[in-house]
């Protein structure tokens, strides 16, 4: 009997939620998630190597595009650098290319250097910015490793904090800083990041400060700022005749609710940033792997690349015809 209960919940778990009616293609189409297609374009081979340079130095093989390419299957993959540059060998092997393959000394070298494409400019629409911050471990010894042997040095870890646009869904503003620094602090560097105006911003309550609320104003003075009061927060002293924007905030959640609140301010579209995040750690995981400051902050800005081009990628392009 327990081997028969344990077998039903095992066939009620891996059952699909929705009915199938054609099994075939549907084995088909768990098959194509598996399956690997690469293609290059005739605008990256040109671009491959490095343009003759002008001024006095040594003269690079590679272009940035060749470097921001190896890191890019570095980190969906999450390979080491000698298998970073096995993989690309074998890739360009593959498709009958000859163009040179970077050493593993090379991307690692160039990963402090290069220069990524800046990222495509918004519609001009103001953008409903979510903010969210999560820790990503140091290069160093594994759980497994600790656990069983200790180690002498104690785990580190950096934190990345993000901006995405509430309607596209992309990654517009990523900065990387210690873990002492304090999520209201990386504000206006998120805001600088973004070109385009700014509607509003939401963020849980650790971006319940004044500084917070200064940043946007300065940059974006018409834009809403949504975060979460204490329990314990209290009025301005101006409340009863110039009310701030917190001090609405206050007032709503002490006459409907916070739950209401949460509803009425939009609150909620928060959970977006959360889900980016995850996806963050379950494509490229959570570890930084470079170990100096300009590569992990290239690491990073490759990261956001690799999750919006896989957003771009994966959505359907939508057109009205009625």
């Amino acid at each position: 009997m327990p081997y028969k209960a344990n077998a039903a919940r095992r066939h009620h778990i891996t059952r699909p939620k929705r009915r199938v009616t054609n099994w075939a293609a549907y084995d088909e189409a768990l098959r194509q998630r598996g399956s690997l297609t690469v293609w290059v374009s005739d605008e990256a081979v040109a671009q491959w190597k490095a343009a003759p340079r002008t001024t006095p130095g040594g003269q690079p093989h590679y272009s940035d595009l060749a470097i921001m390419t190896a890191l890019m299957l570095r980190a969906v993959f999450r390979l080491a650098l000698r298998q970073t540059e096995g993989l690309i060998g074998s890739v360009l092997h593959l498709l009958g290319l000859d163009l040179p393959v970077p050493d593993h000394s090379t991307i690692a070298r160039r990963a402090r250097t290069v220069t990524l494409p800046s990222a495509p400019r918004s519609s001009g629409a103001p953008i409903h910015l979510l903010v969210d911050s999560t820790g990503l471990k140091l290069c160093g010894p594994g759980e497994w490793l600790i656990e069983k042997h200790g180690t002498r040095k104690r785990r580190s870890w950096h934190a990345l904090h993000i901006g995405m646009d509430a309607g596209s869904g992309r990654i517009v503003a990523a900065t990387l800083t210690g873990r002492g620094v304090d999520d209201a602090l990386q504000v206006g560097p998120l805001l600088d990041q973004i070109a385009g105006p700014v509607a509003s911003l939401t963020g849980d309550g650790a971006y319940d400060r004044s500084g917070v609320y200064a940043s946007v104003h300065e940059r974006h003075p018409e834009a809403a700022v949504v975060a979460p009061p204490r329990r314990d927060a209290v009025l301005s002293d101006a409340a009863e005749t110039v009310p701030t924007q917190r001090d609405r905030h206050i007032q709503m959640i002490a006459q409907q609710g916070r739950m209401a609140w949460q509803r009425a301010s939009g609150y909620n579209k928060r959970a977006g940033v959360e889900s980016q995040m995850a996806r963050w750690k379950g494509v490229l995981g959570e570890v930084l792997r470079f170990h100096c400051d300009a590569a992990q902050a290239t690491e990073v800005a490759i990261g956001v690349v690799v999750l919006n081009r896989m957003l771009d990628l994966g959505r359907p392009n939508s057109v009205r015809v009625a």
